[in-house]
């Protein structure tokens, strides 16, 4: 709780952003079935540095396995933190092992990850910022085919 009071505490005294619409949230990628938005500089979690604030927006089918090709294993190397606001997804890890979140449902997705849109989702997430932008980073470069 401590700490939790004094991150609150840092952002009042810095005037950090502590909401934003989605509306307002740059789109980083945008290709058919996805858009992604993501805002950086959104909050600092002590351990992992800065933090992204991302509303994403995936369709029925999307599936990040080939976009992944080339990182770590194949895989998502960023830890996630959210919310399904609606639909269905299913995440897929190194083992095999699926688990699937669905609208309502709050998430944590460790490092090492797949994504599967079972149904139209829309997804709050946030994530360290570094290791996420470099994850965006590498999907970009892999749609530019």
């Amino acid at each position: 709780m401590k700490h939790f009071l004094l991150s609150l505490i840092n952002i009042i005294k810095t005037n950090e952003i502590m909401k934003i619409a989605k509306d307002e949230i740059d789109v980083k990628m945008q290709i058919p079935g996805a858009v992604l938005r993501v805002k950086t500089d959104f909050g600092d979690a002590t351990g992992f540095g800065k933090i992204s604030g991302e509303y994403f927006s995936l369709a029925q089918g999307v599936d990040t396995t080939p976009l992944f090709i080339g990182l770590e294993g194949n895989l998502c190397q960023c830890p996630h933190w959210g919310y399904i606001v609606s639909g269905q997804v299913t995440t897929t890890d190194a083992s095999g092992a699926e688990e699937t979140v669905n609208s309502n449902d709050l998430f944590y997705w460790p490092a090492g990850h797949n994504v599967k849109v079972i149904a139209d989702a829309e997804i709050v997430m946030f994530s360290p910022q570094h290791e996420h932008i470099h994850v965006i980073d590498h999907m970009i470069e892999m749609t530019k085919g």
